[in-house]
């Protein structure tokens, strides 16, 4: 994957509303990850979540999207809402081997999504990303954490990141915390605060600062308008992929956001 793209996109292809405000009249639902890939370069799947898919699915998702286009899948709830997550190692096993590698070159980010509730302990959460393995069937792995607790906010926390080269998602949300630090060699942003009122989902000025800082990050640099955790460390300036989703917040204009902040980046 070619280092320093920008690729923006929404959470999943299937939402009622879309069927009047994305896509075409009547088109038939097997054909709306298609129209979707065509004008979006990511989707975050979250089906995954929930249920494991079989290797068929994977395959088939791949061949209805084009070149260049990614999926990131939100890792099975059985490995992070556990008391123990240096226990996870089965369901982590079983996520990865359920036939995720068939979607090829567009297998991209796994997010591993975390309980609100679910606190910062260290040695435990040191352990949980030590079972995360660099490579899938011969298939590179890049890793991102959403942790939604503020007991993450902690310089601790973001070095322990860094030495596993995972990211920490960016949530842009009313209530999680915003962790905007460069921990691996991509950055992911989940961008929640969203209103069905704005035709882009986001105001202009907010879609405008957002457009700035992801195309800074690419750069291969960090936003100066965005509070770090743990500002002292060096970031090597080297240009890095940049994902960006639409996610909750205006949904309905989730597709119109994603489409206008590509255009902008």
């Amino acid at each position: 994957m070619t280092t320093g793209t920008i690729r923006t996109g929404i959470g999943g292809w299937v939402y009622e509303p879309w069927n009047e405000s994305f896509y075409p009249p009547k088109l038939a639902k097997t054909k709306h990850l298609r129209h979707a890939a065509s004008q979006l370069r990511t989707i975050e799947v979250n089906g995954t979540y929930y249920g494991s898919q079989k290797p068929a699915t994977f395959a088939k998702w791949a061949s209805e999207t084009p070149d260049g286009f990614v999926f990131s899948l939100k890792a099975s709830r059985y490995c992070t809402n556990r008391k123990v997550l240096a226990e996870a190692a089965p369901s982590i096993e079983k996520f990865l081997t359920q036939g995720i590698t068939e979607l090829g070159d567009r297998l991209g980010p796994i997010l591993w999504q975390f309980m609100p509730t679910k606190k910062f302990e260290p040695d435990d959460f040191a352990a949980f990303l030590g079972l995360l393995p660099k490579e899938q069937n011969g298939i590179a792995l890049r890793h991102v954490v959403e942790a939604r607790h503020e007991s993450f906010c902690t310089p601790e926390f973001i070095n322990l990141l860094a030495r596993h080269n995972v990211a920490a998602v960016t949530a842009d949300h009313e209530t999680y915390p915003m962790i905007a630090d460069v921990t691996a060699d991509f950055v992911y942003a989940r961008l929640q605060r969203g209103t069905d009122d704005a035709p882009i989902c986001y105001p202009e000025p907010e879609m405008g600062r957002w457009a700035e800082r992801l195309k800074t990050y690419a750069d291969g640099g960090v936003p100066v308008d965005l509070d770090l955790i743990a500002p002292e460390r060096e970031i090597q300036a080297v240009p890095r992929d940049v994902f960006a989703f639409f996610i909750t917040g205006g949904k309905v204009n989730a597709p119109a956001g994603a489409m206008a902040l590509q255009q902008r980046v």
